[in-house]
């Protein structure tokens, strides 16, 4: 049995037809992958924004939630670390589809190798801004009041505001490579046997010792995922049936 990891699908983020077709993709891949499947790991940002309302969710995302579903129904666990673009989770994804959900990066043992999860955002070495307003982002007193914003009038800020973010940090280089590549060289030879990241959008597969950095790319450009068999891990790139 194998252990899969996807990252960065940031599902709502571009045109209707787009977003089609990226989650066609998806699921072609989950539902390949749910016969040898042990564990799938989702680290981070499967959404482009998600927020938990007490009575409703976002629409749109049915037939990915549904995918999910039929892991947790034939036995499978499902790890879900929330990214930048998705923390905003209450207890849906818990509670309705059997999901175990992290809000801070974790270990977890994998096949007898102990692996290190984390989405890769607040690593840049020069993003001050970011690193400031994370903790307020997820503070729990935004959170609610957030909440008081009809989720017609939310969902709408939130893209909004994801795709002016998008356009303004992709001009710009705060040292994300080499702020994640240095915390997966510390968190290595503190133990870890592999690290595993996303966040950056662009895959990478680095020896570090006897360890190894993954960082898993993304559903927008690469189509890139992490295979684990037998203790090691490969990063790969779908390709369809």
């Amino acid at each position: 049995m194998k252990a899969y990891f996807i990252s960065d699908i940031h599902l709502g983020l571009g045109s209707r037809e787009e977003e089609r077709a990226k989650e066609n993709r998806l699921l072609q891949f989950l539902h390949g992958a749910l016969p040898d499947t042990e564990t799938l790991f989702i680290v981070g940002d499967l959404f482009d924004f998600w927020f938990d309302y007490r009575t409703v969710i976002p629409r749109g995302f049915h037939r990915t939630l549904a995918a999910l579903q039929e892991f947790t129904d034939a036995g499978k666990s499902i790890h879900y670390l929330v990214g930048n673009h998705d923390c905003w989770m209450g207890d849906f994804f818990e509670s309705e589809i059997g999901v175990t959900l992290h809000r801070e990066p974790f270990d977890v043992t994998v096949q007898a190798k102990r692996v290190h999860v984390h989405h890769g955002d607040g690593l840049a070495e020069n993003d001050l801004g970011y690193r400031l307003i994370k903790p307020v982002l997820r503070n729990r007193s935004a959170v609610r009041l957030y909440r008081w914003l009809h989720p017609d009038i939310g969902v709408r800020i939130a893209h909004r505001t994801s795709r002016s973010s998008r356009a303004y940090t992709t001009t710009r280089h705060y040292g994300e490579e080499k702020g994640m590549l240095l915390y997966a060289e510390r968190i290595i030879r503190g133990g870890a046997d592999v690290v595993v990241m996303g966040h950056h959008h662009k895959p990478a597969a680095v020896q570090i010792g006897e360890g190894i950095y993954v960082n898993l790319g993304d559903w927008i450009t690469y189509n890139t995922y992490g295979e684990m068999s037998e203790g090691s891990i490969t990063l790969k790139t779908w390709k369809g049936t």
